[in-house]
């Protein structure tokens, strides 16, 4: 096929096959029969695009599927996985999980084919089969492919090309909890960007940012970040992504224990969509809405920041109180059960009971949590939350609690695990 292909598409035979195929600008190589094809082609996919960012993701889905309609293989080989990747992800915001395989399963094939169209092996290639593997599950060998693409994408001089893997880098190491080096990706993004000024990436690449620092519990940096990825898109005229901006927004207060303006933000985000197309931000948005909108509920417990939230007292750091932490939760796992002595011993200390240790260790610990979480009680009532008996200790079964969602791992996971912002 490779000695072939460039009297086979009627192209220069020394020109590759490149990264934008039939949307490049200057390709003026094609043949003027093909050139209405083409000049369609690229005007469906440019409006695609549009619709994209405006968030019209019905409208970008039919203009990308007629741009896919007027490629040609293998001359817009490349071109079709831009097409698909932006399918993808409008499926994946859609929940339309049949749709979705269908566009991952042609990707594959298409990936297949590039081993024997390229004479050799280059960046966008290794950049694509990263994604393929993302669109997989398999993040490892995604990083894989994604570290060559980076080693090649310097060696080829394609800076652009460089600062999406950067930022698929970064993608990967969030996937795979390392978080330190997700930023560190997002910090070399931040500094070739300062060159190459694609505003496109800079609204993802702040948005991510917020993300990988939400997790690392640097609350006020993220805010600071999702707002200046809101400041570029809205530059940009990009509103598809900022119901996701909102709704990091919320999850930062909602994480530092501010249930209050988590809640608005939540709620700005729920209006602020159109819920029949963003199906799984909508899903997202009702999650944390549910999640603190219950003025019924007594106590919230956040083990994953150990934050307690009392109906009267507010919020309670349990940050540097980890035993005080797993005897509440157990408790309250387990409202009406006593636990002796000898349970919490095995339990919370991992220790055969023994009284000259535990019986003290046991009182205080018991004595510092009721002080915590009790809320002041002037009328001699008994305790609202932590009961004793004679037969140890128990949570109070008439109490209204609720978790916070520990984790919320399954709940983000998209269809083909891409979101709108990860790079096409």
């Amino acid at each position: 096929m490779n000695e072939n292909y460039g009297t086979e598409t009627g192209m220069n035979s020394e020109k590759p096959i490149t990264a934008l195929g039939f949307l490049a600008d200057d390709d003026l190589s094609i043949p003027p029969n093909k050139m209405n094809q083409y000049e369609i082609g690229r005007a469906f996919y440019q409006l695609g695009k549009l619709h994209y960012d405006k968030s019209d993701l019905v409208k970008a889905e039919k203009n990308f599927i007629k741009a896919y309609q007027c490629t040609e293989r293998p001359r817009d080989t490349f071109s079709i996985l831009k097409i698909l990747g932006f399918l993808i992800r409008i499926a994946s915001e859609k929940l339309e999980d049949d749709k979705a395989t269908t566009y991952i399963a042609e990707a594959e094939v298409i990936v297949e084919e590039l081993t024997t169209i390229l004479g050799s092996l280059n960046a966008e290639y290794f950049y694509n089969v990263g994604t393929l593997k993302t669109y997989k599950g398999d993040f490892e060998e995604a990083r894989m492919n994604y570290e060559l693409a980076y080693k090649k994408s310097k060696e080829e001089n394609e800076p652009e090309l460089l600062a999406k893997t950067l930022l698929a880098l970064a993608v990967n190491g969030y996937n795979l909890k390392n978080f330190e080096k997700a930023l560190d990706y997002l910090n070399q993004l931040n500094q070739l960007l300062k060159i190459i000024k694609k505003n496109y990436l800079s609204g993802a690449m702040f948005l991510f940012s917020a993300k990988v620092l939400t997790e690392m519990e640097m609350y006020d940096k993220a805010l600071e970040h999702f707002s200046l990825a809101n400041q570029v898109l809205q530059d940009k005229k990009c509103w598809n992504l900022y119901g996701y901006v909102l709704l990091g927004k919320g999850v930062v207060y909602k994480r530092s224990g501010n249930y209050d303006k988590a809640l608005e933000y939540f709620l700005l985000a729920r209006e602020s969509i159109d819920k029949v197309t963003f199906r799984r931000l909508s899903d997202l948005i009702e999650q944390e809405v549910e999640d603190v909108n219950d003025n019924s509920v007594d106590l919230y417990l956040d083990k994953t920041n150990r934050k307690i939230k009392e109906r009267t007292i507010g919020t309670i750091d349990f940050k540097h109180r980890f035993v005080l932490l797993e005897i509440l939760f157990l408790l309250a796992r387990n409202p009406g059960t006593y636990y002796d002595k000898e349970d919490l011993a095995k339990q919370i200390w991992k220790d055969e009971y023994n009284p000259l240790i535990h019986d003290k260790l046991i009182y205080t610990s018991v004595s510092r949590l009721r002080k915590l979480i009790e809320p002041k009680n002037d009328r001699g009532d008994k305790r609202k939350y932590i009961i004793r008996g004679k037969d140890g200790y128990t949570f109070n079964p008439q109490a209204k609690i609720r978790f916070h969602m520990e984790s919320k791992t399954e709940s983000q996971k998209t269809i083909g695990n891409i979101e709108l912002s990860s790079p096409v």
